[in-house]
């Protein structure tokens, strides 16, 4: 029995903050795309396809045609940045694309203008702007943002909107008494606590106005108590953290398969050249502990060393980031691999990803906003799983650990889309002339 899923006809608002190197190579891409110069390459919501029933009827048609997802072109894009350039000018700075492609799409670039941001040097200590807004305390620019939202809702004669974190890491903050539930929350706002960073007042606007949220980074954003039981309360669904890329991505394609063919790994050591404002961001130890524990998190929860001591309790795992001005948004993930396999003999794999940071996490943000929208016209609350397909940290209920494994991700995607459809879940436990 299928689920009641609103329509998905209207406008959709993108609401982004950071409108930086991924935000402007999203927008630039669906303007591309919606005028016939390019094609969604990446992107499972527009490219993906999804088998329904068994392999023997060959029915496997494209996601978007499977369930009803917002068309791409009934999309409109706004955001807050700290600094004041118009997506054409920052999209030109951060010099991801080509001047000929963004010269073919510079009216509709220029056209959309940053808000001004939440923004405390604090938490970004690489980074100064001096479009934010100011406010006594984090409540009101808290309220500020609801505003915006509000504003842009009108403005765009947006039915729905849905808001994607596109800004930069943020420093480590753990999660403290001010995060546990949401009057804590809300008094840590009007008082300016110091554990309560920007990202998490942008989560919080979001949430307050019934607006869904993914967290695209690995600061401590809408992943606390008070913001899961507020999403739920308020019936929004939200998802992070940390977009899956390059280095990641890789891990979580490469280990499940050693892992299954029980394979040991004596160590894992990773480094990334990296030259643009991500990687000045990260330049700071404060901020790179925060990716850091999200990036060693994911061996740890595929691997499962606890459960497989001879294969994996000595692993050892490293993971550095370095700041190379010259390689800018054109990131290099380096791996080396220390294998081991029958009676214990050595071996190793090198993996060289020379990759494009916001060319990979372009189509993921758009995909979070268009299955974020999905989850909310399906009335689900609250985190998001399914949606773990995307994340470095998959944002999970608490006490319970998340699938890092891509392709046990991809099942479950998959499923809930069957899920929510109405058809028969696939799970390939039956004969080969059944399933």
């Amino acid at each position: 029995m299928s689920t009641t899923i609103k329509s998905a006809e209207g406008k959709l608002g993108i609401l982004l903050p950071g409108l930086g190197a991924v935000a402007t190579t999203l927008i630039a891409g669906v303007y591309a795309v919606n005028k016939g110069i390019s094609k969604p390459i990446g992107s499972t919501t527009q490219m993906g396809t999804i088998r329904v029933g068994k392999r023997t009827e060959n029915n496997t048609p494209l996601i978007k045609d499977f369930i009803p997802l917002a068309d791409i072109k009934n999309v409109v894009f706004g955001g807050w940045d700290l600094f004041e350039d118009n997506v054409y000018q920052s999209a030109v700075n951060a010099g991801v694309l080509d001047r000929y492609t963004l010269e073919l799409l510079k009216p509709e670039l220029e056209a959309i203008k940053p808000m001004k941001a939440v923004f405390d040097k604090k938490y970004v200590t690489k980074l100064d702007g001096s479009n934010v807004k100011k406010a006594a305390t984090k409540m009101e620019l808290a309220d500020q943002l609801r505003q915006d939202i509000r504003d842009f809702k009108t403005k765009n004669n947006c039915d729905r909107l849905v808001m994607v974190w596109t800004g930069s890491t943020e420093i480590y903050i753990q999660e403290s008494e001010v995060h546990q539930t949401i009057e804590k929350l809300e008094e840590g706002l009007r008082n300016n606590d110091d554990n309560i960073p920007s990202s998490m007042i942008y989560a919080y606007a979001a949430i307050k106005e019934g607006i869904p949220y993914a967290n695209g980074a690995p600061n401590l954003s809408a992943d606390i108590p008070a913001l899961v039981s507020l999403a739920k309360q308020n019936n929004v669904p939200i998802c992070g953290k940390d977009f899956k890329t390059g280095q990641t991505l890789m891990k979580t394609i490469v280990a499940p398969g050693l892992k299954t063919r029980s394979l040991g790994i004596a160590g894992w050591f990773s480094t990334n050249i990296l030259g643009n404002r991500d990687g000045a961001v990260l330049d700071d130890p404060a901020s790179f502990k925060t990716k850091e524990v999200s990036k060693l998190s994911v061996l740890e929860d595929i691997l499962e060393p606890e459960k497989h001591p001879d294969l994996y309790k000595d692993l050892y795992h490293k993971v550095r980031i370095d700041y190379y001005p010259p390689r800018g948004d054109n990131k290099e993930g380096w791996d080396n691999i220390d294998i081991f396999g029958w009676m214990g003999y050595p071996m190793q794999i090198k993996i060289d990803f020379l990759c494009r940071d916001s060319i990979l996490a372009a189509p993921l943000v758009l995909d979070l906003a268009i299955f974020l929208d999905l989850a909310q016209r399906s009335n689900m609350s609250g985190i998001q799983e399914w949606l773990s397909f995307f994340f470095k940290s998959p944002q999970t209920k608490k006490g319970v650990h998340p699938i890092h494994d891509i392709f046990k991700q991809e099942m479950k995607l998959q499923n809930t889309l069957r899920h929510l459809q109405g058809v028969e879940l696939i799970t390939f436990l039956g004969l080969d002339y059944e399933d």
